[in-house]
């Protein structure tokens, strides 16, 4: 039976329990309990085929876990219809650069789903557009081509696209993979700022172990195989900033 780990303050969004998951005859996941909380960010680490993805992909639906079961804000994920509660960026690399698409058109897609897939634009959508464009400093460019833009730019359509339904959950499948370090360290500084300002839980697979360890503390909360998992609570955040003031006023 499953049992969620509830709290009292912060209630749980995702809840996996005995996930195991095979390519073939090699396990990549075995046995994974873990709960993320809401207004968690969690850095997910681990080496090529590890499971980082997979992971991920099985969280939003894209894949069905081998073993186990896994609950989307208390819903078992077979049932979960709420989706646009989620946002998700996927690889960099499973993007094709030719897709005949304004970086708008890319950031309006966020909106369609299984509820809404035939729905006509309308001025309040274009309004959510120009929210998730502006937030992302892309509003000079939503007239070009996607595939256009820099890698930076690009990602920041894609995360534009992601936030455009305002998620309490957002996953982020490497996002800085194939951009310069300086727009690295802008887009995670952007995350961060997301994450101690907004009401957002996040899930972000990285290969940056320096900005996942600057951020999240040096040691994983937990293992499994190859895969690490980096917790900061937002409760965490909420008493260093009780500190800070504090020590500003004494």
């Amino acid at each position: 039976m499953f049992t969620p780990m509830i709290d009292d303050c912060h209630q749980p969004i995702i809840e996996m329990e005995n996930i195991s998951f095979s390519y073939r005859d090699q396990k990549v996941i075995h046995d994974l309990n873990f709960t993320v909380k809401e207004r968690d960010f969690v850095g997910i680490i681990g080496s090529n085929g590890a499971g980082k993805t997979t992971l991920l992909r099985m969280i939003v639906g894209l894949l069905p876990s081998g073993q186990g079961s896994i609950r989307l804000f208390g819903q078992p994920i077979r049932r979960f219809k709420d989706w646009e509660r989620v946002g998700y960026v996927p690889q960099k690399n499973s993007f094709n650069p030719l897709f005949p698409a304004t970086v708008r058109e890319v950031v309006l897609s966020g909106l369609y789903n299984n509820k809404n897939l035939f729905r006509r634009v309308n001025r309040h959508m274009q309004q959510q557009c120009d929210d998730a464009l502006e937030v992302m400093r892309i509003q000079d460019i939503a007239g070009k081509r996607i595939g256009e833009l820099s890698g930076g730019q690009q990602q920041r359509a894609f995360l534009a696209r992601a936030l455009i339904n305002n998620p309490d959950l957002l996953i982020l499948d490497e996002p800085t993979v194939g951009i310069d370090a300086e727009t690295q360290a802008g887009f995670f500084e952007l995350i961060t700022h997301m994450h101690r300002h907004h009401h957002m839980t996040l899930l972000m697979v990285s290969h940056d172990m320096d900005m996942i360890e600057g951020y999240l503390g040096e040691k994983p909360k937990q293992k499994n195989g190859k895969i690490e998992f980096f917790v900061r609570h937002s409760h965490e955040i909420q008493d260093c900033e009780v500190q800070d003031l504090q020590h500003s006023l004494s």
